[in-house]
């Protein structure tokens, strides 16, 4: 992705964990970026496999304009003059049968695999289930198995397997909130929307959006993926998302001064 492709970007999309932290960890200049990309104009909605509980703080107190959360099971956003913020589920009208069914699979999940570790943010999860991810690939793929007999989509990261019911994941829910929120056109999304990411979960971001980055991480991950970001960084977590955020900004910089250039050029056209 050359920097001049990046000048119409009106929406900037991110996994959190490893992509806007780095070992657990957000540094306070990943912050500012958020920051400075929001006074730049630019609709900015962290897209994450973390839990509802999460994404409820993000999107009260963090420079975000939203949240999807559980790899696309709910929408936070903060309403208007308010500290109160609004939840958009996929599944509004099934929410709580949902909710009780994943609930029932957890527990047959923990039963025919005792091994098995739940996420410590499991509590705070609305739509999903997460487990540990497992030490060893045998077991990561016993729980996928079992995932499966429950009718269970799935998705693995760095941190957790995941699962949930309903034909949706990162991308359909991101599209759709898009559509819904923002009025985004579907003619406009590949002009207007950058992704960045760093694990297995982010690779149909990859794959639709063609102006995408990946952490430097992602090439560990990188044979098993269908999908590889437009380009990769040089760094890791943070410092790459700091690395894109500042090729956006430079690129629309350059409009701004471009603009400013014609204006006192041709001052009967300002």
């Amino acid at each position: 992705v050359k920097d001049e492709e990046l000048r119409d970007i009106r929406f900037v999309l991110t996994d959190m964990d490893e992509t806007l932290t780095y070992q657990g960890r957000l540094q306070a200049r990943t912050y500012e970026s958020l920051e400075r990309l929001q006074d730049a104009g630019i609709t900015v909605i962290p897209v994450t496999a973390a839990s509802a509980g999460w994404a409820d703080q993000m999107a009260r107190m963090w420079p975000v304009d939203g949240v999807i959360a559980e790899n696309g099971g709910v929408f936070f956003t903060r309403k208007v003059g308010s500290h109160d913020v609004e939840r958009i589920y996929w599944h509004e009208d099934e929410f709580l049968k949902i909710r009780q069914r994943l609930t029932q699979i957890q527990r047959k999940i923990k039963n025919v695999l005792p091994w098995v570790k739940i996420s410590d943010d499991q509590d705070f999860r609305l739509t999903s289930i997460a487990f540990k991810l497992p030490d060893s690939s045998v077991q990561t793929k016993q729980l996928v198995d079992e995932l499966n007999k429950c009718d269970c989509k799935y998705t693995i990261n760095n941190l957790w397997v995941l699962g949930w019911l309903g034909n949706y994941d990162k991308l359909v829910m991101s599209r759709r909130i898009l559509s819904q929120f923002y009025d985004l056109e579907e003619h406009d999304e590949q002009a207007s929307v950058y992704y960045s990411g760093d694990s297995l979960n982010d690779a149909s971001m990859f794959k639709f959006y063609k102006k995408s980055l990946g952490m430097s991480t992602v090439k560990r991950v990188a044979k098993d993926m269908p999908a590889l970001p437009s380009w990769i960084s040089n760094f890791p977590g943070g410092e790459g998302f700091v690395d894109g955020a500042h090729r956006i900004l430079n690129a629309k910089d350059v409009i701004a001064r471009d603009n400013n250039n014609s204006k006192r050029i041709h001052p009967l056209l300002g």
